[in-house]
């Protein structure tokens, strides 16, 4: 079972996505963004894959991608962003494994999450 940990400043969005992920046979590590450093979650939790949100509350994902991908325990972590805004091209320049466009339907994410984690 892959180990997803949510990164999201939006707490109806992060229980929306524990149920859903869960559901679908994903153990689910969550952090509102607010209360935690991520790469301080990544380290502790240890994900098999990181969805990211670009806009959290304290931290920038953009900042927090390069910090990943600059880390060498971490460097090879995969990692989904998401955003409102379509900035695929810019997360995908910072390091991003993929990008999803809020909203977005379930069976997008977890298609996605699905086909990173494949390899």
């Amino acid at each position: 079972m892959a180990k997803v940990l949510l990164a999201e400043d939006d707490e109806t969005m992060l229980t929306l996505l524990t149920t859903l992920l869960s559901i679908e046979g994903f153990e689910v590590a969550s952090l509102l963004s607010n209360e935690t450093d991520v790469l301080a979650a990544i380290r502790r939790e240890r994900p098999d894959i990181v969805l990211l949100d670009v806009h959290l509350a304290q931290q920038n994902g953009l900042d927090v991608i390069q910090a990943i991908r600059r880390d060498p325990e971490l460097a090879n972590l995969r990692v989904v962003m998401t955003s409102g805004m379509n900035i695929a091209d810019a997360c995908i320049q910072k390091g991003a494994n993929d990008f999803l466009l809020k909203p977005y339907m379930p069976d997008d994410l977890i298609g996605m999450l699905k086909k990173n984690l494949a390899g």
